[in-house]
């Protein structure tokens, strides 16, 4: 049978494809140190994982409406005032199966055969293939590292043509790491503004920023960016529910209309009990995100010198998020690649480390590298890429 043409252009994920290799290796017995992770090793506090059941043992476990439960809708308008001081009502926002899901049904509902989308590089690897599912364009512009791997309003400007749709702007970013301040954020937003592209503003690792840095959405700085942006977020990051699967959306209300109409031929609504705990989450703060926050800021501190004083290994330092996306490109030339993933691979071969190839985010020349891990697997993860290096110098 002949498969759909939508799903034969599919790029598999570079994250995944590593993280199945690590796994056979460790079920192998190989002692593998796995740095591909996506997601906080803490686990769920408490107090969301009580409230799911209780909504369970309380016969919670029917259909919600389509678009979220309304109070889980209320407490995200809650948390979008107290964070942001951003007003949303519960018709502007659609709680999804997680952020990915949101941005997937935004996608469906926005784009036609040949709209085109901006995507700045590094990207999360699934922005283009969801552009390209909806029979969109993905357009790319280069975050050049110099710049922290953020883009220019000029850059934006260049890139926009009469198909362009829609712009992705994703801050704290993964793989990078890197922040837009207010004033960055204002540039790139009234370039949107000026030629009436949508913003979809990726804010999922908005909690999770350092060395005093803080966040700002692109919405914030003005009525009419907010009016143009649609912010995608979810409890995933900021409170260790990756399995949990909730995230949203929030936006002009004939979008989020359409969002909601669509969801319901698809997922019906979000599971029920999961929207339980994310309601829990947003009406409660017992500590949990700020202790996790600053485990993995004493992290990065810690590992962030040891890194960049490899030979051939140089990194930008990130201000949010939980990754580092060092360039290896020297390295591995010293040890006689061409090819980065080349690199990666031997090295999980030879050292058993797991990193995710840059290519997958468009950076060839770089690696993520999760620090979402204990600081002892950390340690020794550079210690053994040091050693790679180390040996297979020429």
């Amino acid at each position: 049978m002949k498969l759909a043409k939508r799903v034969s252009t599919l790029t598999p994920s570079s994250t995944l494809a590593i993280t199945a290799k690590a796994k056979e290796l460790k079920s192998q017995g190989h002692d593998v140190i796995g740095l591909g992770a996506g997601e906080p090793d803490f686990n769920t506090p408490d107090y969301i994982i009580k409230a799911a059941v209780q909504s369970m043992e309380e016969g919670h476990t029917k259909y919600t409406p389509s678009g979220g439960l309304p109070k889980l809708k209320e407490m995200i308008a809650h948390k979008f005032k107290q964070d942001q001081n951003l007003t949303y009502t519960s018709e502007e926002i659609i709680v999804g199966t997680g952020a990915k899901h949101a941005l997937y049904t935004l996608f469906q509902t926005l784009l036609d055969e040949g709209d085109e989308v901006i995507i700045p590089t590094p990207y999360w690897v699934s922005y283009p293939e969801q552009v390209k599912l909806a029979g969109g364009k993905p357009v790319y512009i280069e975050g050049k590292e110099e710049n922290d791997f953020k883009v220019t309003p000029e850059q934006l400007q260049d890139a926009i043509t009469s198909k362009t749709k829609a712009f992705i702007l994703n801050s704290p970013s993964n793989p990078t790491g890197s922040m837009y301040d207010p004033e960055e954020l204002k540039a790139v937003g009234e370039a949107a503004l000026d030629n009436d592209i949508l913003i979809v503003s990726d804010e999922i690792y908005e909690k999770l920023v350092y060395g005093g840095a803080e966040h700002t959405s692109v919405a914030q700085l003005s009525e009419k960016l907010k009016e143009q942006t649609i912010i995608i977020n979810g409890v995933s990051k900021s409170h260790s529910m990756t399995g949990w699967r909730i995230g949203y959306a929030a936006g002009r209300k004939e979008i989020i209309k359409a969002m909601t109409n669509l969801a319901s031929h698809s997922t019906s609504n979000p599971t029920a009990n999961a929207q339980y705990g994310a309601i829990a989450a947003y009406e409660k703060d017992d500590g949990s995100v700020e202790n996790m926050r600053k485990a993995f800021e004493d992290r990065l501190n810690t590992i962030y010198d040891k890194l960049v004083e490899l030979p051939g290994v140089t990194c930008v330092k990130p201000k949010g998020a939980f990754y580092l996306f060092p360039n290896v490109k020297e390295a591995a030339k010293m040890n006689g690649y061409d090819d980065v993933d080349e690199w990666v691979k031997d090295l999980l071969e030879e050292e058993k480390v797991a990193l995710v190839p840059g290519s997958g985010f468009g950076s060839p020349d770089n690696v993520r590298l999760s620090y979402a891990t204990s600081l002892d697997l950390l340690e020794g993860a550079i210690e053994r890429i040091g050693r790679f290096i180390e040996k297979k110098k020429q």
